[in-house]
């Protein structure tokens, strides 16, 4: 893969015809230092994040070795990872799905917010006597871009009767939530938490692990989220005062948090139309949070002679695709002489942009390149090296 110094050269240099993906495996390794380093339990990554070879290595090169799978196809994927233990943590799978990963790929550890699926988990992988069961329990957003309380999680009684049964059922039994992607307060893990700690005392059962799963904010802009550590702290505590076994692991699974700013898109203006830009890539691409979810990501202009004027002038943007809903309404800031066949680099977009592009009007298609500048902006500016360090934190 061809590598530049930043996307300025790179557009410079080839003047690209399709959208491209420039990765920064830097940034995904600091983050992962960070949260090893920080984080008062054990880290596994969210595979669906982003599984570019290249991130993922880095990762694995800062010290992860703990994924989150959510389909056969992530599994079969990360299943090709040296050492790799994989949780498998989609509430619902199917029941080839719940039987390759348990006799192919051995996986044992498996989530779940139904008796239904419980029964499924049983009869695929034999009755085993070695099983790692994750009872997904439902918890209440605060402050998130994206609720997930809707879909999944078990509550109130029949949290209880499940907690009981998955029991009798595995060798090491967890409680796990989510409170949603991009968490703007630590409150709500205080919340989830407490949850957690009330299902468990209702259902009089030993826990020994608990999975306070992902939501952690990434940075999209000039001003900081919460501090990571805020998290951390409260987390720490509620957990501290949990009924768990004295041995209880806790665990977290970031996705967007350890690789948002480990990636760029850098597109073309391909027409403007007053303060409206038509660019080559969208909301059926790498721009979908922006397009269907509300996201601002930053971005800048990218032209070749250098000769830029201040960030003064409002734009919403069209994607390629004849589709109206392909539509980004921003604002974006960028100069009021922004022309056709200027480029635009969106910052921090390392997390799901590959991962969720389709191929709508034969877009989606990406060239691939390394960048070796910093992102545009992080949440990472203490080296993890010189970080204040758990005192129980293995070297990465």
């Amino acid at each position: 893969m061809d590598r530049f110094s930043d996307a300025l050269a790179y557009v410079t240099a080839e003047k690209p015809d399709r959208a491209t993906l420039g990765a920064r495996p830097a940034a995904a390794a600091r983050a992962a230092r960070y949260f090893l380093e920080n984080f008062p339990g054990e880290v596994a990554y969210a595979y669906k994040a982003n599984s570019s070879v290249f991130l993922i290595g880095a990762l694995y090169g800062a010290g992860i070795r703990q994924f989150d799978v959510a389909s056969l196809v992530e599994l079969e994927d990360a299943a090709t990872i040296p050492d790799a233990a994989l949780h498998y943590m989609h509430p619902v799978k199917s029941r080839n799905a719940i039987r390759r990963a348990y006799h192919e790929f051995g996986v044992r550890c498996f989530a779940l917010d139904t008796m239904d699926e419980l029964n499924k988990i049983r009869d695929e992988t034999g009755g085993a006597d070695d099983l790692q069961l994750f009872v997904r329990l439902g918890v209440p957003p605060m402050e998130t871009m994206i609720p997930l309380d809707r879909k999944f999680g078990i509550a109130g009684p029949d949290a209880v009767e499940l907690l009981q049964a998955a029991r009798q059922a595995c060798d090491e039994l967890g409680v796990a939530f989510h409170v949603g992607s991009q968490t703007a307060t630590p409150e709500a893990y205080a919340v989830a938490l407490d949850v957690a700690r009330r299902a468990i005392v209702h259902a009089g059962v030993v826990i020994d692990c608990v999975d306070v799963g992902g939501g952690f904010p990434a940075r999209y802009g000039p001003e900081m989220p919460t501090p990571l550590t805020s998290f951390f702290d409260v987390i720490e505590e509620r957990f501290d005062d949990m009924p768990v076994s004295h041995d209880c692991r806790l665990i977290c699974e970031p996705g967007r948090a350890l690789v948002a700013e480990a990636e760029s898109l850098i597109v073309r203006v391909d027409a403007r139309r007053g303060e409206e830009l038509f660019i080559n890539d969208g909301g059926y691409g790498g721009l979908f949070d922006a397009a269907h979810l509300g996201f601002t990501f930053p971005v800048r202009l990218l032209r070749p002679d250098g000769r830029l004027k201040p960030a003064t002038t409002a734009y919403a943007l069209w994607g390629p695709t004849c589709d109206s809903v392909d539509h980004m309404p921003g604002p974006y800031l960028l100069p009021d002489d922004v022309r056709e066949g200027d480029y635009l680099e969106f910052g921090n977009m390392g997390a799901y942009v590959r991962a969720i592009a389709g191929n709508f009007n034969g877009y989606g298609k990406y060239n691939e390149i390394i960048l070796d500048d910093p992102p545009m902006y992080t949440m990472f500016d203490t080296p993890a090296s010189t970080a204040p360090k758990r005192a129980d934190a293995e070297p990465s």
